[in-house]
């Protein structure tokens, strides 16, 4: 790993954040996770710690803050939108909250009801639902009592809703890309208050969560969807860049280097981009760095490590690029089905398919696979390495895995 990126990754990863897993994506929020404990394999007959049942559905990740694990569900039935808190050490159920109780959405067969990953700044757990046609946005203590909740925009779309919050300071910013008038929102995360709300360029669903970097003295909020890819400020939510297209819909979160923008998308058509994020205004034809079709990701979100770029589509080829010349390296099958974004830890690459197929592969010039395991349950939901062990959401049940 290089100065720069590890200097990077220094700001975003302080011993506290390390330790945990407080929102989608990681401490980083970029599938990079600084655990050095954890077994690179595992078998379920030696490895595993203990395995929970989970009411409901939901394809969100658990968080994790010390010794407490949060995630939330659905209870298709009777509407209610729930949030969990477990003992990490036992997977025993500590509370059980209803945050919201309304009729459920319409969604895309791969969606859920509860897609959105919570977050925590170590005081209060952040929770994003759809309410009918309303974004719902609530705070809850580690007690579980309810601090706040809100309604900061309408959100409308036939495929469902998934909108992970992150924070910025004291704001927790969500992504309102929908079908009608689509915005950004940062909301005081003492009070739900919203700080800024600002208003996107089409009205387009999309279900990416943002990421924010300090580039060059600019603090940068990336976020891919409503037919673009844009740049703007957390503090603000005034608009530093934008690229026009290349495609109408996006689900996968993008990365960076240290030097380069890495995004994949999308609906209808599916593309990757490397972009320098140090322009202005529009920056369609000049701060594209590169553009493939080569078998790019819709869902699982890719990674960027070690100057390696790796990526795996919706159906299962898994490629590997030279991160900034955009030249790819290998493609590889890797089971079927992906949603379930990319990890890295200890410098090997963790990929999860829909069957519950975990793949490690080692990033380099060739695929080097070192090991495979099964979940022997489906997944949907990215998985989470912290402290030593996998933290593997499946179909009905949290596993917890490792030393």
């Amino acid at each position: 790993m290089n100065l720069r990126i590890a200097l990077l990754l220094a700001c975003f990863t302080t011993p506290l954040l390390a330790d945990n897993w407080p929102g989608w994506r990681g401490p980083s929020g970029d599938g990079i996770c600084p655990d050095k404990k954890a077994p690179l394999s595992w078998t379920l007959e030696k490895d595993l710690k203990w395995k929970t049942e989970i009411p409901g559905i939901g394809h969100a990740s658990p968080i994790i803050w010390n010794d407490a694990i949060f995630l939330v569900s659905a209870d298709e039935e009777s509407g209610e939108r729930l949030l969990l808190k477990l003992d990490r050490k036992t997977g025993k159920s500590l509370w059980q909250q209803t945050v919201l109780k309304s009729p459920i959405e319409k969604i895309h067969r791969k969606n859920s009801r509860a897609s959105s990953t919570p977050a925590t700044d170590g005081k209060l757990v952040y929770v994003s639902f759809l309410d009918k046609e309303d974004m719902f946005v609530a705070a809850y203590d580690f007690n579980g009592k309810k601090v706040w909740e809100v309604r900061p925009g309408i959100f409308s779309s036939r495929h469902g809703y998934c909108s992970s919050p992150i924070f910025w300071k004291d704001k927790v910013i969500v992504n309102g890309d929908h079908d009608g008038d689509a915005y950004l929102v940062g909301l005081d995360k003492k009070t739900g208050k919203t700080i800024w709300k600002t208003p996107r360029p089409n009205k387009t669903r999309s279900y990416c969560t943002a990421i924010i970097r300090t580039i060059e003295g600019r603090n940068q909020l990336v976020i891919s969807g409503s037919k673009c890819v844009a740049s703007y400020d957390p503090d603000t939510g005034k608009q530093h860049w934008i690229i026009d297209g290349p495609t109408e819909q996006y689900v996968a979160s993008p990365v960076y280097d240290g030097k380069y923008i890495y995004m994949t998308c999308g609906f209808p058509t599916l593309h990757m981009m490397a972009i320098d994020p140090t322009g202005s205004g529009n920056v369609t034809d000049t701060h594209v760095v590169w553009h493939t079709r080569k078998d790019p990701s819709y869902v699982p979100s890719p990674v960027v490590t070690n100057g390696y770029y790796l990526v795996v589509s919706d159906k299962g080829t898994g490629s590997c690029y030279q991160a900034q010349k955009g030249e790819r390296l290998w493609k590889q099958k890797i089971g079927r089905e992906h949603s379930a974004s990319l990890v890295v830890m200890q410098d090997h690459v963790i990929f999860g398919s829909e069957k519950g197929i975990i793949t490690v592969v080692k990033p380099g010039a060739e695929y080097k696979q070192t090991a495979q395991m099964s979940l022997g349950e489906d997944l949907s939901a990215s998985p989470v390495i912290v402290n030593g062990q996998w933290f593997l959401r499946g179909e009905e049940h949290l596993f917890c895995i490792g030393n």
